[in-house]
C-alpha cells in the first residue's frame, strides 16, 4: 500500500470535512479524496451562492418600497455579470478557508476521484495510490437529476449551471416545485426576468404543511410568477429566438433559458460499493444504522448520499457524530425528528415539526392556531402582500408540534422558535412569553383564538 491511515473520507463536503477534522482531533490519521472543489454542494453550487442571489434578488423589492419612505432614487441597473463575479469571488474565499482548517487539523487533503476496492482499501485515480483505511467514510452527497429522457433535454440546466450563467436569461422556465426550484424562481423574478414554474403535482412543495403551499403559491403569483402545475415538460426545440418548450398538455412558451429542478440523486455511481459489499436502501442512498454505519463494520456514511434529511446542517451534524461514535468513544445517534429549515423564496418560509395533515394522522386531538397578515414595513411601502404564522398543537398534551412561518426573516426565526419546539414547548409556555412590539415574531406568542380544532373518534 503506498498509505495507511486510520480513516479515509471520501468527499470533502460539508459532512466529509466535519468528520474529518474531529477525527483527527481526536488523534486520528487521517485522509480525504475529493475529485472537485472543496466545500462540497453548499458551499461551491448550493445553499452559499444560493443565499447570496437570493440576496441580489431582494434589493428589487427595496428599491421600490423606499420610495413610501421618503427616498427618491435613480433607476436602479443591474448587472448580472458582476454579481456573479462577486459571487465566485466569495464561493473561492470560503473553498481556501475549508483548505486551510482541514492543513490546520493536520488532516491530507487530495485532489482526486476514490474508488473503494474492498473493505479497507481505496484507490486515488488520479495516481493509481491506493490507501489502507481503517475506517473510511463516504460522503459524497448528491447531485441533480434531470428525470427521464426528452426530446431536446441538452437544452436543459440544472441549478448547477444557473450559478454560472453568462447572461441573465430575459424569460425563463423552471420545472419543479421543491426548494431549489421556487427558490430560484424569486431570484430570476427578482433579477428581472420573466418566470414560468412548471411542477407535475397539485401544489408547489410537497411534503410542507398545505396551509403554507397554498399561502406562497398566492404570494408568488401576485409578484407575477406563472404558476402551472399538473403538467410536465415534454420537450424542449432550440428555435430562432431561444427555446421552444412544449408541455404535457401540449402548450408551448419560448423562453431563454430551461432549468429543471426535479430533485437530487445520490452520488453512489462508480464508488466501488459493490466490491465492498455497502448495501444501498429502498431510497436509493447508502443504507446506514443510527450511527451513520453501513452493512460493512467499518465503512460509514454520512450527508445526501444517505438520502437521510438532505440538509447541510445535518450533514455537518452527522459528520461530527461519525467522528465521536468511533474515534471519540461516545457513541452518538444523531436525532433526525423536529429539523428546522428554511426555504428562500420570496416570501420565505420557517417550518419545523408536523405538518397539519401529519399531525391529525398521528394525534387523537389537535389544535390549530394560525393567523394572515401585512407585515408593518409594507404599510408605507405599499405593497400587496401578506405574512402567515401557524402552530400546530397536540390538544391532549398542549405541546406545539409544530411551527410554520411564511413571511420576512421567516428563517431567522424558526430557529429561536425551533429550540421550543425541540424542547417540547406547550402552548402555555409560548402564551407566557410577553412580546417583543412591534415585530412579526409577537405572533408567535400572541394567537390565542383557536383556527380550528380536530378531535379524533374513538375505535368502537
Amino acid at each position: 500500500m503506498d498509505h495507511h491511515v486510520d480513516l479515509f473520507v471520501i468527499g470533502a463536503g460539508s459532512g466529509g470535512v466535519r468528520a474529518a477534522r474531529i477525527a483527527a482531533g481526536y488523534g486520528a490519521r487521517v485522509m480525504v479524496a475529493e475529485e472537485y472543489r472543496v466545500g462540497g454542494t453548499c458551499v461551491i453550487r448550493g445553499c452559499v451562492p444560493k443565499k447570496l442571489l437570493v440576496y441580489a434578488a431582494r434589493f428589487s423589492d427595496e428599491f421600490e418600497d423606499a420610495a413610501g419612505y421618503g427616498w427618491t432614487l435613480d433607476k436602479p441597473a443591474f448587472e448580472w455579470a458582476k454579481l456573479i463575479a462577486n459571487k465566485d469571488r466569495e464561493i473561492a474565499r470560503l473553498e481556501a478557508a475549508y483548505v486551510t482548517n482541514l492543513e490546520r487539523a493536520k488532516v491530507t487533503l487530495v485532489r482526486s476521484r476514490a474508488k473503494i476496492e474492498d473493505a479497507n482499501t481505496v484507490c486515488l485515480l488520479a495516481n493509481g495510490d491506493r490507501v489502507r483505511a481503517d475506517t473510511i467514510l463516504i460522503a459524497t452527497g448528491a447531485a441533480p437529476a434531470l428525470g427521464a429522457e426528452i426530446a431536446g433535454l441538452q437544452h436543459v440546466i440544472s441549478s448547477n449551471e444557473a450559478f454560472h450563467l453568462k447572461d441573465l436569461p430575459a424569460r425563463i422556465l423552471i420545472q419543479g416545485g421543491g426548494y431549489i426550484a421556487v427558490e430560484f424562481a424569486g431570484i430570476f423574478h427578482g433579477l428581472g426576468s420573466q418566470v414560468i414554474l412548471v411542477y407535475r403535482g397539485e401544489n408547489i412543495l410537497r411534503g410542507f404543511d398545505d396551509d403554507v403551499r397554498e399561502h406562497l403559491r398566492s404570494e408568488m403569483a401576485k409578484r407575477g410568477i406563472t404558476i402551472i402545475t399538473k403538467q410536465t415538460v415534454d420537450a424542449v426545440e432550440k428555435v430562432e429566438h431561444g427555446l421552444c418548450v412544449e408541455l404535457s398538455d401540449r402548450k408551448s412558451f419560448v423562453v431563454d433559458q430551461v432549468m429543471f429542478a426535479t430533485g437530487r440523486r445520490p452520488n453512489i455511481s462508480d464508488l466501488g460499493l459493490d466490491a465492498a459489499g455497502v448495501q444501498i436502501a429502498k431510497t436509493g442512498g447508502i443504507a446506514v444504522d443510527e450511527f451513520s454505519r453501513t452493512s460493512v463494520a467499518n465503512i460509514y456514511a454520512v450527508g445526501d448520499v444517505t438520502n437521510r434529511v438532505n440538509l447541510t446542517p445535518v450533514a455537518i451534524r452527522e459528520g461530527h457524530a461519525f467522528a465521536d461514535t468511533v474515534f471519540g468513544g461516545r457513541p452518538t445517534a444523531v436525532d433526525h425528528t423536529d429539523v428546522p429549515t428554511a426555504v428562500f423564496s420570496e416570501p420565505e418560509l420557517g417550518v419545523i415539526g408536523l405538518t397539519e395533515a401529519v399531525a391529525r394522522e398521528r394525534l387523537a386531538k389537535v389544535d390549530i392556531y394560525k393567523t394572515s397578515f401585512r407585515p408593518m414595513k409594507m404599510s408605507l411601502a405599499g405593497r400587496d402582500t401578506r405574512a402567515f404564522f401557524k402552530l400546530v398543537v397536540d390538544g391532549e398534551t398542549g405541546r406545539v408540534v409544530g411551527c410554520h412561518i411564511v413571511g420576512p426573516d421567516a428563517g431567522e426565526m424558526i430557529q429561536l422558535a425551533g429550540i421550543a419546539v425541540k424542547m417540547k414547548a406547550t402552548k402555555a409556555d409560548f402564551d407566557n412569553v410577553i412580546a417583543v412590539h412591534p415585530t412579526a415574531a409577537e405572533e408567535l406568542v400572541t394567537l390565542r383564538e383557536k383556527a380550528v380544532s380536530y378531535q379524533r373518534e374513538a375505535a368502537e
